[in-house]
């Protein structure tokens, strides 16, 4: 945020306005259910089955054993099964409880992937991954006769995990009534399983045992199954990003944290994008441009760990739960400053303009950064209304910005108590430089 900035009151009212018109931006999935998000792709073209088989709940060890013979008569006598209980009804894959899983013709290994499904009451489903049983889909309530095996603790759980094994339950109850579609975003890397369900965190990096052979890890690849079990269930919006090496590597590193920039371009970031550029891995705003670029990932409550680099009398920020549009100052949640504490130019600011602030609200001690021209780390929480930054090991600034009543130049925040929105920085001129960007979404 520019530290000389004084919104008029006429600014105000219009910033009011627009905050009242806002509504919630789409998930990740977006608007058009056709479209992969940024980096993903569409396993399900809407139209017809093509790359998807059928097979049951079947030990993949059985089927490498056949022979090439065995299996092609195999996969022939699934798919009379498939074409029986499976159908495409308005860009919807449609099973009516009964027949073998719908299964991926390609294997994946490390992968994100997303999905959305709707059941009816007594159904019983899951996804398979790796060939290997499974994330829970089932009725959670006590009318359909489960919770004597956990079908209380709602869907998303690793069902087959042992019992008391993490992941078995989910660690929330997620699910929508039923004739609601609901909405998984599964990361599976190695062995390790990440669930969120409508947004909310069930499963957090717990091992998914290996169902068929439980001294032994998963198998390094296998396919992607839609279980069929006792009801109707609808599937759409079927997409899929394989994570590379290196990204696995972070993610084990610091588990349920995802690397949201790549290194090397703007991928899977939005807005003025063309003010920014990528130089020696880092995300640099380009000299006398600016305006705010964000993560493409809607989040609630999430972890962001940063490093940034400033030039002397450097100027940027940190969009916290950004709507996409407009001042992120005062219609996102916040922004966060990132400024050169040490320029002389800076010396007479409001407490509240230094970094790590909460801009014209909450002031953050000062006294940590590390010397223009020197790489930064930074950690930032947010959980409801609190934010908590933690620059160089040291926290300066943890806050509840529900309780804020006094602004700088008496400048309310319309937007400061938003519960979603995008991460971003907030450029300002200056050649800020961001790197090892790396988000975990906290629900």
């Amino acid at each position: 945020m520019d530290p000389n900035h004084r919104i008029t009151r006429i600014k105000h009212l219009l910033l009011a306005l627009m905050t009242l018109s806002l509504s919630h931006l789409p998930d990740i999935q977006g608007a058009d259910q056709a479209t992969p998000p940024t980096g993903f792709k569409a396993l399900f073209n809407g139209k017809d089955l093509e790359g998807w088989h059928g097979m049951g709940h079947f030990d993949p060890r059985k089927l490498w054993s056949m022979s090439d013979q065995e299996r092609q008569a195999k996969r022939e006598k699934d798919m009379e099964d498939v074409r029986a209980h499976w159908s495409v009804e308005d860009g919807e894959l449609v099973n009516d409880g009964h027949g073998v899983y719908l299964t991926t013709d390609q294997d994946y290994g490390n992968m994100e992937f997303l999905i959305d499904y709707k059941t009816v009451a007594q159904a019983d489903s899951g996804i398979y991954l790796r060939g290997n049983p499974q994330v829970q889909i089932w009725d959670y309530t006590k009318e359909g006769g489960k919770w004597n095996i956990d079908a209380d603790k709602g869907s998303g759980g690793l069902w087959n995990n042992s019992p008391g094994a993490p992941g078995k339950n989910p660690m929330v109850l997620a699910d929508r009534p039923f004739g609601e579609w609901n909405s998984f975003r599964i990361i599976q890397v190695k062995d390790y399983t990440t669930v969120f369900l409508n947004d909310q965190l069930v499963v957090d990096h717990a091992k998914m045992e290996n169902f068929w052979d439980r001294s032994n890890p998963l198998w390094a690849k296998g396919p992607i199954q839609l279980q069929t079990h006792g009801g109707e269930i609808r599937w759409r919006n079927l997409f899929i990003r394989e994570i590379p090496d290196q990204e696995v590597d972070q993610m084990l590193s610091e588990p349920g944290f995802k690397p949201v920039f790549n290194g090397h371009n703007l991928d899977g970031w939005q807005g003025p994008v063309a003010n920014y550029e990528v130089k020696e891995g880092a995300i640099v705003c380009k000299p006398n441009n600016g305006g705010t670029i964000y993560y493409h990932q809607n989040l609630s409550d999430f972890v962001v760990r940063l490093e940034f680099k400033l030039p002397a009398g450097g100027n940027n920020g940190l969009a916290i739960r950004y709507p996409g549009s407009g001042d992120t100052a005062y219609q996102g949640m916040c922004e966060l400053q990132v400024l050169d504490d040490s320029a002389e130019k800076y010396a007479k600011l409001d407490q509240r303009q230094y970094h790590g602030s909460a801009y014209g609200m909450v002031a953050a001690k000062r006294g940590h950064q590390k010397p223009v021209g020197q790489w930064n780390e930074q950690e930032v929480t947010v959980v409801g209304s609190t934010i908590k930054v933690v620059l160089n090991g040291t926290t300066i600034l943890d806050t509840d910005l529900r309780t804020v009543n006094q602004y700088m130049a008496n400048s309310p925040h319309p937007g400061k108590e938003r519960y979603e929105g995008f991460f971003g920085f907030a450029g300002h001129g200056d050649p800020v430089a961001f790197r090892n960007i790396r988000i975990k979404a906290l629900r």
